[in-house]
């Protein structure tokens, strides 16, 4: 499902326009991003929670050379699936 496809589907279940719809889809999707941007967590009960995960700084390969190199520690987008979504896709 793309982006265009759930702005069609909000716009069927809400009796809403088409711009009204994608209007509500691009606020939620912003309001989550901002939230993430703050180091907030969102949870959506029944739904998932979407949280910023911490990877650690490790040391790897130069896949040309083997030669070792750092990667640095950088912060992740992550979603963890709520019980109802799950027992949903079962």
């Amino acid at each position: 499902m793309t982006k265009a496809d759930l702005v069609e589907v909000v716009a069927k279940k809400a009796s809403l326009t088409a711009k009204a719809a994608r209007e509500s889809v691009a606020a939620v999707f912003g309001a989550v991003t901002d939230s993430l941007k703050k180091g907030e967590k969102v949870v959506v009960t029944g739904f998932g929670t979407f949280m910023v995960r911490t990877r650690k700084s490790r040391t790897g390969r130069n896949p040309q050379t083997g030669a070792p190199i750092n990667i640095p520690a950088r912060k992740t987008p992550g979603f963890t699936a709520g019980k109802a979504l799950k027992k949903v896709v079962r």
